[in-house]
């Protein structure tokens, strides 16, 4: 019997309760904690956001997470804190600045927006009204009205100018933001003992951010492997030319990372489009990958670098696929049943090259895409010497857009060169009318998105205003 070992608040939890089962059934069911709201059950709408703290080269960190998406099993080994384990006999300056600001009406969303806010607290990063509204970025209101809620934000960050960057657990502590058992933390954790299950022969998750949304109730009784809970698949580093990431490897490990800031000085920009700060926390590369949606927006990002994936099997033979060739219809992978992503790569973009992402959906935020694309370029003397160019939603699945590349590469950039290119890349993909858009609009959107990366990326060639 496998027994998950973590801490809940104040208290050691040591469970036999399946790791299959959502984080926040057993935080309401098992534990009798209410306070953490069940609202979409699709990590949308942030009521059940809880805050989960790992203990990373003797630093706590912690982050926002849905728990209504995230199974028991990966808590093990961390720090899990809800609503209550934030409570203390006066309000935190938290619930005092929504409180002032009247930033509550029917109170259901207001737990989640606590949590997120106190996240952004936690961080050992400059206070700034931009960050404390990005952290609720996963949050939704549906009464109040988030003026109120952003004038709480603003009330917050100034509260946190003085904040200590080297150690803001204790400063929070010091200053009533967080009750005092958080500092003994990080000593209760290593005193835990929660040996690795094996990933052989399982269902492997990551985040499980789109896996618990369409199967949670079966995957409750499966047995499972989990990698989120794996601290050494989360590296990203060079070897030998090419940038390598563990497949747990998350969109926040990658807005984190020097390696990947160096590599694209407008990441930020990028996967800020990427759903919203808790699922950004959660979900995986390789989840991403391999839960093959056709708009997976990371996907799209990822083969317009053209990226590999290296599947290991039962028996630690390695094979690698161009992620290209990944897909070989909707929802069919080039993975036999027994094999595993254990890296991602990807070639390290020569000096010169650019690139550029853009998706439209129907919100900004927290969405999922109706259309995305990629492009990775290089250019010498106005001509095409390299390119790469992905697209979602328009077919069944992922799509590199190797035809288009093809004409491409070789010629000057140019207006006319341009408008022929589009036209290929219509000849190129399938699109399907659904809830998301008719396949005619999914058609004009590429065509614009297309003309988007050559008015970002060559504003010389393709002025805004011709994208209208």
């Amino acid at each position: 019997m496998l027994i998950t070992e973590f801490i809940l608040n104040n208290k050691l939890i040591k469970t036999p309760v399946s790791r299959g089962i959502t984080l926040l059934d057993f935080i309401r069911y098992e534990q009798r904690l209410s306070g953490t709201k069940i609202g979409c059950r699709e990590g949308d709408c942030g009521a059940c956001t809880v805050l989960i703290g790992e203990l990373i080269d003797g630093k706590m960190k912690y982050q926002s997470m849905t728990s209504c998406i995230t199974p028991l099993g990966n808590a093990r080994n961390k720090h899990v804190v809800t609503i209550e384990g934030l409570n203390m006999d006066d309000l935190t300056p938290v619930q005092q600045a929504m409180v002032n600001q009247a930033g509550t009406q029917c109170g259901f969303c207001t737990v989640g927006f606590v949590v997120s806010l106190s996240s952004y607290c936690l961080t050992a990063e400059k206070p700034t009204l931009e960050g404390a509204i990005a952290s609720i970025d996963g949050n939704i209101c549906r009464c109040t009205g988030y003026k109120s809620i952003e004038r709480a934000a603003a009330d917050l960050t100034e509260m946190l100018v003085d904040k200590n960057l080297e150690d803001p657990i204790k400063w929070l502590v010091n200053n009533k933001f967080i009750p005092d058992y958080f500092l003994e933390i990080p000593e209760r954790l290593i005193n835990l003992n929660n040996p690795k299950p094996t990933l052989n022969g399982r269902l492997v998750i990551g985040g499980g951010t789109d896996l618990f949304v369409q199967r949670h109730d079966d995957i409750a009784d499966e047995e499972i492997g989990l990698v989120l809970d794996r601290p050494e698949m989360r590296k990203i580093e060079i070897r030998d030319g090419h940038v390598f990431l563990g497949s747990a490897t998350t969109a926040t490990n990658l807005l984190k990372s020097h390696v990947m800031n160096g590599l694209f000085p407008n990441l930020w920009k990028h996967m800020k489009l990427v759903s919203s700060t808790p699922i950004r926390n959660m979900g995986t590369v390789a989840g991403n990958f391999v839960n093959a949606s056709p708009i997976g927006d990371l996907t799209a990002f990822f083969m317009a670098l053209g990226s590999s994936v290296h599947l290991r099997d039962d028996v630690g033979n390695v094979r690698e696929v161009k992620l290209s060739e990944f897909y070989l219809d909707y929802k069919v992978l080039n993975k036999k049943a027994d094999e595993v992503v254990a890296e991602i790569s990807f070639p390290v973009p020569e000096e010169g090259t650019l690139f550029n992402f853009e998706k439209v959906c129907k919100r900004t935020y927290l969405d999922i895409a109706t259309v995305n694309t990629a492009i990775q370029i290089k250019v010498d003397a106005d001509i095409i010497t390299h390119i790469n160019l992905s697209a979602g939603g328009v077919g069944p699945t992922p799509k590199y857009l190797g035809e288009t590349c093809a004409f491409l590469t070789g010629k000057s950039i140019s207006k006319e060169i341009i408008a022929d290119a589009s036209d290929i890349i219509q000849t190129e993909i399938s699109p399907m009318s659904d809830v998301r858009g008719s396949k005619e609009y999914k058609r004009l959107l590429l065509r614009q998105l297309f003309l988007a990366h050559f008015a970002e990326l060559f504003p010389e060639h393709i002025n805004v205003s011709e994208l209208v």
